[in-house]
Parts: C-alpha cells; sequence; structure tokens
C-alpha cells in the first residue's frame, strides 16, 4: 500500500482481528479501522498469523499485519507467549505517527512500539485487569504479568480513551495517578447496515432460526457472550427459573475461560432443563444452547425471533452486544452497572436491573439472591408485555441510530489523536 505523505499513519494493534474474532474488542478494532481508513492511513497488526488477501472480514483499504505466536513460547504460561508477540508488533509499527492499542493482548506492543519509535501511544479500554481478578483462573502467575503490562502502558500512554463515562471513573479510580485531562470518553459504535431486523416472514431468516432448534413462533429471551465471570451467565440461569414454560431460553454463548466456569454452566443448564421438563420428564424444556460463534446474518435472525435481550453481567464497560440488539429492535433487560445504564435507557429501551456489587475488583452481587430475583421479575416483565417489548425495541433501534452511529465515533476518535499529538510536541 503506498502512503499518502500528507495523511496521518495510525498503527491499531490488537489481539483480535478477522476472521479471529471472540469478543466486542475484536469487532470494536475491526469497524473502527474501516471507518478511519477515510480519514488517516490504517494499519492494523493482529494476533494468529497473516491473513491471505481477500479473507473474510477483512475491512477494505485497510492494510493487515498478522503475527504468529512464537514457537519458542509454545509450552510457556500464555501471558508470556503474548509478549512474544508483542515484542514483534513493537518493531512493526515503526514510520507510524501514531500507535493506538487495544487490550491487555496488545497494550505492551503499543507501549514498547510508541518508546522505540518515538510516537504517541493511546490506548482502548475495553476493560480492566484489576476489575477481572477471576482470570487468575485462566492465566495463573500471567495475570500479574497482565496486569503489568495493563497498568505499565496506561500510566506511559500519551492518551487514554474510555468507551463509556463509567469505564472512565473505573480507570481513575484503579488508576489515580492518570492525569484526568488524558483520558477522553469516546462509546462503541455499531455497523447499523449490518445490524437490522430482516423483513416479516424472510425464508432465510426463518430457516436459520429453525435449523438451530429455534422454534421463531414461541417468544424468547436471548443471551449472547462468551462463557466468563463477569458476564453473569450462573445468574441468569437461576434467574430462568421463573420464566413461564412457553418462553424459550436461547443461549449463544461458547469460548469459556476455563473448564471451571464451562462445567459450572453445564451443570446449571441441565437443572434448568430438567426442571422445566416437569415432574413427568417428557415436556419441552425450551432451553436452547448454541455454542458455536454464529455468523452475523445467523446471529442477527435469532435477535429478529427473540423477544427480549437480557445482558447479566456484574461487569460490563459498555457492551457491544446491547447495542447489537437494540439495532435489531430488541429491548433489553440488562445490569445496573459500568456503561450499561449509558446505553439502555431505562423504561424506554429496556429495563436496568439494580445490583449492589463488591467493591474488590469482582464485582460479585452482596446479595445474588436478590439480584436472581430482581433478574427473573425484569425478564418476567418484558416477556409479558409483547407490545410494551416492542415498542421499546423500536425506540432502542431509533436511540442506536442518534447515539451509536460509527460515522460519529471515527469523528470523535480522531478528535482525541489530534488532541494527543498537538499537546506531544508541546
Amino acid at each position: 500500500m503506498n502512503r499518502d505523505v500528507n495523511r496521518l499513519r495510525v498503527d491499531l494493534l490488537t489481539r483480535e482481528f478477522p476472521p479471529h474474532v471472540y469478543g466486542g474488542a475484536g469487532v470494536h478494532v475491526a469497524e473502527l479501522s474501516a471507518v478511519l481508513s477515510p480519514h488517516a492511513d490504517v494499519r492494523v497488526h493482529a494476533f494468529d498469523g497473516p491473513r491471505e488477501p481477500g479473507t473474510p472480514g477483512l475491512p477494505d483499504g485497510v492494510e493487515v499485519t498478522g503475527y504468529a505466536a512464537l514457537a519458542e513460547l509454545s509450552g510457556a504460561n500464555a501471558a508470556l507467549g503474548t509478549f512474544g508477540v508483542d515484542l514483534a508488533m513493537a518493531d512493526g509499527v515503526a514510520g507510524a505517527d501514531l500507535v493506538h492499542s487495544h487490550t491487555w493482548y496488545a497494550n505492551l506492543a503499543g507501549h514498547l512500539g510508541g518508546l522505540l519509535h518515538g510516537v504517541p501511544h493511546v490506548v482502548t479500554a475495553h476493560s480492566l485487569e484489576p476489575l477481572r481478578p477471576w482470570k487468575a483462573e485462566q492465566l495463573g502467575g500471567g495475570y500479574a504479568l497482565s496486569s503489568w503490562a495493563e497498568r505499565t502502558a496506561y500510566l506511559g500512554a500519551a492518551g487514554v480513551i474510555a468507551v463509556s463515562a463509567g469505564m472512565r471513573a473505573d480507570i481513575l479510580r484503579v488508576y489515580p495517578e492518570l492525569d484526568p485531562e488524558r483520558v477522553h470518553v469516546v462509546h462503541n459504535g455499531i455497523d447499523l447496515s449490518g445490524w437490522q431486523r430482516p423483513a416479516d416472514g424472510d425464508p432465510a431468516a426463518e430457516a436459520a432460526v429453525r435449523r438451530l432448534g429455534i422454534d421463531p413462533a414461541r417468544p424468547s429471551v436471548v443471551f449472547v457472550g462468551r462463557i466468563t465471570r463477569q458476564k453473569g451467565l450462573p445468574y441468569l440461569l437461576r434467574a430462568a427459573a421463573a420464566l413461564p414454560p412457553e418462553v424459550q431460553l436461547v443461549l449463544c454463548a461458547g469460548a469459556p475461560d476455563t473448564p471451571e466456569i464451562l462445567a459450572e454452566v453445564k451443570a446449571l443448564v441441565d437443572e434448568l432443563r430438567e426442571a422445566r421438563r416437569g415432574p413427568s420428564g417428557s415436556g419441552d424444556a425450551g432451553v436452547v444452547w448454541i455454542e458455536e460463534m454464529l455468523p452475523r446474518p445467523d446471529l442477527v435472525a435469532v435477535l429478529a425471533a427473540g423477544t427480549v435481550f437480557v445482558c447479566p453481567s456484574v461487569y460490563e464497560p459498555l457492551g457491544i452486544v446491547n447495542l447489537e440488539a437494540m439495532a435489531v429492535g430488541l429491548p433489553v433487560v440488562g445490569t445496573a452497572t459500568g456503561g450499561i445504564p449509558e446505553v439502555v435507557a431505562d423504561g424506554e429501551t429496556g429495563l436496568l436491573v439494580p445490583i449492589e456489587q463488591a467493591t474488590d475488583g469482582t464485582g460479585t452481587p452482596l446479595d445474588p439472591d436478590r439480584f436472581v430475583a430482581d433478574l427473573g421479575d425484569a425478564l418476567l416483565r418484558a416477556v409479558g408485555d409483547p407490545e410494551a417489548a416492542a415498542r421499546m425495541g423500536a425506540a432502542g433501534r431509533r436511540r442506536a441510530e442518534e447515539h451509536f452511529a460509527w460515522t460519529a465515533i471515527a469523528e470523535r476518535t480522531m478528535a482525541v489523536y489530534e488532541t494527543v499529538l498537538a499537546t506531544s510536541r508541546v
């Protein structure tokens, strides 16, 4: 790719990028790179090896360099393997005017690359390691390394972007040494053209839903998310016991953090299915668990066939899944935590579930039984009034259009870059 010397070159550093996307951060970077490309020379550095031309999901006009894991660290702790890729990335960003890293996986690469090449480093905060202590289950001693990398990058960054005001408050609480002037709020965005309700009676959408085991004629509550402590899936599975038997629970849930959390979820799903089948054990449980990551058209079809979307997270900086559901026209029942209240307008586009949480970083409900009961009550209110649910869903689509379009996110991000570059030259 020939570079226009009059354009800013921005290098985005990320763990995930198409076709290897498994979470909201990967979706964010893919969409951000596409909308930034008209404004800057955008180059992406990602894990999981080189991308072949024509790879599905790669944005037009964006140069992508993929880095393979170091064979020498194949048996090492996963955090060390990450650092190995980060070192290669730090070398690879030579020539950038600004580097912009996403998640702890790439934060060290951005920090070292900025120091090595004398350019500003911007961090987008999608989550914070000190507020996810359960990751010690997944990484062992590597959690201390991931926490160190994140802290080092944040304190050294020329600018930090928080995806919500709630996240900004968390950043300044966790890292009080940071100058508040360096922490900017730019919300996540949503690709409105890719997330919209199919036409009524669309045969492809209905076929996709039926193929996945969902009855489109029945009301349903839909969950989409990884199986991780922060997503609150065990609380939802307990709350779902309150749902009427005709209401399906659809779980698009995979990529477990650990075998232990997967085993816990499996046991709760089995328990819920048994309870919903009734004493004879022959009834329809109405619990559909989809473990594979669905292509977007299938996921849109699942959302469009739903009645209510549920986000029971105990830690959620913003929640792209809520924006996706709103864009498809579903009301959202979500926990009143993190950035969720900045997305879901209580009583207008969905219902917020109150929660009192521990301040030890886990986000654990202080009264889990109360949280489960309140979550169940909110779901019952939403599915019990289909007309009100449809009105909230339509309002959610309007809110997504008015506040979370990616074109506006690109302009706000470029404004942060300009501020950072101007400050760095002083």
